[in-house]
């Protein structure tokens, strides 16, 4: 008895210390990479020219992020990256609860073709050219609205809602029915406090999206003034490549490159997203893990 538990502890601990080695490794691998262009968007024109992997700043400057922050139309970009974020993500997590929360209950009349039609967009897509003809015959060219409303409905979303709601107990709306409270009285009341793990799920995975979101812009949106953040970013790239191309050969001093404007825009875009997971990890894993499909 006591061979068999000392030979239980003993694949235990190597097990345990296999899977912290592999850990570190992975650890090593994403956070090495990531304080490296941290590192370098603030080092020199001059380091980066010279190339090598740099771990401690050769040469500290914030050149990079003021060549980047010297347009002054940045901060309207950033505006733009905001909002269309926080709208979009608190629409499209209430529409998708609002259809994961009906689609959620047996007693709805053709619910299984509902579902059916669901997963057929799952795999299924119009494709750019009639997504472009659908977007300009509903006038939302050149519109904010183009970064909301085509946005508000995902089917992996509705999915890991639906789940969701399925696990709360019938009694909890059966007792509120029997107290007076209405449909939207009881989705607004109890289910939406109750999921609020998978809401967050919801919110941290269609946040990152909005916020990384480049392809709306470069097809629907011409109006500068409507360009978020990554798109501004892009320009500024593609400005300082011109530049890069045209001092070829040039005796000037170099400031900043390609690359550390390329690093910079990384570490800007980035920031608010590593600010978030933090806040939003409880409520990941718990959503998840709730939310996953069981049938």
């Amino acid at each position: 008895m006591n061979r068999t538990v000392a030979k239980e502890d003993l694949d235990s601990r190597i097990f345990n210390t296999i899977n912290i080695i592999l850990l570190c490794i992975c650890t090593v691998i994403i956070v090495v990479p990531l304080w490296n262009v941290v590192i370098s968007s603030l080092s020199s024109g001059k380091a980066l020219a010279e190339g090598g992997f740099i771990f401690w700043s050769k040469d500290f400057s914030l050149e990079n992020y003021r060549a980047v922050f010297n347009d002054e139309t940045i901060g309207l970009a950033f505006l733009v990256s905001i909002a269309k974020t926080f709208i979009g993500v608190i629409t499209h997590v209430f529409f998708c609860a609002m259809i994961g929360y009906g689609l959620s209950k047996k007693y709805i009349r053709g619910r299984k073709l509902y579902v059916a039609m669901g997963v057929i967009t799952m795999f299924f897509s119009g494709g750019m050219i009639p997504t472009y003809l659908l977007i300009k015959s509903l006038g939302l060219l050149n519109s904010f609205w183009v970064y909301i409303i085509p946005a508000l409905f995902s089917y992996y979303d509705v999915v890991i809602l639906m789940n969701f709601f399925r696990n709360v107990p019938d009694s909890l709306e059966e007792s509120a029915k029997i107290d007076g409270a209405g449909d939207w009285r009881i989705f607004l009341k109890i289910f939406i406090p109750l999921s609020m793990p998978a809401m967050a799920t919801i919110a941290l995975f269609n946040g990152v999206g909005q916020w990384n979101d480049f392809m709306t812009t470069k097809l629907y949106i011409t109006d500068q003034a409507l360009y978020p953040l990554q798109m501004k970013l892009y320009e500024i790239i593609v400005q300082s490549q011109t530049q890069a191309m045209q001092n070829v050969g040039g005796s000037a001093i170099i400031e900043t490159t390609t690359k550390g404007v390329q690093l910079a825009t990384i570490v800007i875009t980035t920031l608010p997203i590593v600010v978030m997971y933090p806040i939003l990890q409880r409520y990941f894993i718990s959503g998840m893990m709730m939310g996953a499909v069981k049938e």
